[in-house]
């Protein structure tokens, strides 16, 4: 049973940084790629980054810059770095990991938000 926590949310100011952790039961090299989503109040689920085994990495344009995620084999650990919050940054967000074939696995959620 894959389980994937996130510590790491809170409260922040505008402008302020944050790092989010998933922390994997077991290894992350069992996933072919690992990500971070959002979903804010009334809105769907997005898109934020994610990282292949490979260390391919991809962001939403609205995070270009100031989003950075990081994956750490040993830890089995994925960060997400955010620097220069803003207030439409607030969502709780989740981790994410695929595994070959079609193993889609989700973590509980953390509560981010970035006061104006």
């Amino acid at each position: 049973q894959v389980q994937l926590v996130e510590p790491g949310g809170g409260l922040v100011q505008t402008g302020g940084s944050l790092t989010l952790s998933c922390v994997a039961s077991g290894s992350i090299n069992r996933f072919n790629v690992m990500g971070w989503y959002r979903q804010a109040p009334g809105k769907e689920r997005d898109f934020v980054a994610s990282i292949t085994r490979g260390y391919h990495i991809m962001y939403a344009d609205s995070v270009k810059g100031r989003f950075t995620i990081e994956r750490d084999s040993i830890e089995n650990v994925v960060y997400l770095h955010m620097n220069s919050l803003k207030p439409e940054d607030t969502a709780v967000y989740y981790c994410n990991a695929e595994e070959y074939p079609d193993n889609d696995y989700w973590g509980q959620g953390t509560q981010v938000t970035v006061s104006s």
